[in-house]
């Protein structure tokens, strides 16, 4: 049986959302919503979290998730890279001989993921014997169809212009990426500096479920979709 580790990543500041990581959501901080998910998955042998916040720290003891070390705090700034941070939790882990098989990521931002969703994405990570995998939703917008920039006069131009597109059914097919889970290989992402150097495939899921909170629109949006 292989060793799968669940890694919780949570940082103390956020620009969307002051404190985030720790708002109530349904009478709950956020981040309690996926220690919870996480401990119902029993293919997990340990869950540990990433983080500078002593706030963060006490939640997660309460929750009995366990704090093997604090995150430094040049991994915990707003440009901080996220593949830095898995790095970082990797190598200590195997310091203290508890280095994984399988590295899956879960970030705080997506309450409404469900448990057959982070198994399902272990299980396809195993079967297309990739170095990751990334989870997946239908996007709001195509940037082959309908995403502007603007050029240096202000005027408005397609993101990708390589080929004139003048129906939405022309433009190539196209994913956003959601916060789902990550599931990697733990030497790969060691060896590598970026998360799609080498084979990454992707699970496909719901835009309700896939919900990533990011500002207080998402927040609100969130919430009305909680209770439905």
């Amino acid at each position: 049986m292989k060793n799968i580790i669940c890694l919780i990543c949570a940082r103390e500041g956020s620009i969307g959302i002051k404190n985030k990581n720790t708002i109530l959501f349904h009478k709950k901080p956020l981040i309690e919503w996926t220690f919870k998910i996480a401990k119902k998955i029993k293919k997990f042998k340990k869950i540990y979290i990433s983080t500078d916040s002593k706030k963060i720290i006490k939640i997660a003891k309460k929750n009995k998730i366990e704090v093997p070390f604090v995150r430094p705090k040049h991994l915990a700034k707003s440009n901080s890279k996220e593949i830095e941070v898995w790095r970082h939790a990797l190598k200590y882990l195997k310091k203290i001989d508890q280095y994984p098989d399988i590295l899956v990521v879960m970030s705080v931002t997506s309450p409404l993921r469900k448990k057959k969703q982070i198994i399902y994405s272990i299980n396809k990570f195993i079967k297309d014997k990739v170095d990751a995998l990334i989870t997946v939703k239908e996007p709001q917008n195509n940037p082959y169809f309908n995403m502007v920039k603007l050029n240096k006069r202000g005027f408005a131009k397609i993101v990708i212009d390589k080929k004139k597109i003048y129906r939405r059914q022309q433009a190539p097919k196209v994913y956003s990426m959601s916060t789902i889970c990550y599931v990697a290989d733990p030497n790969y992402i060691l060896k590598s500096k970026n998360l799609f150097d080498g084979k990454v495939s992707v699970a496909k899921f719901d835009k309700t479920s896939s919900i990533d909170i990011d500002d207080n629109f998402d927040l609100k949006i969130a919430k009305m979709l909680f209770n439905k």
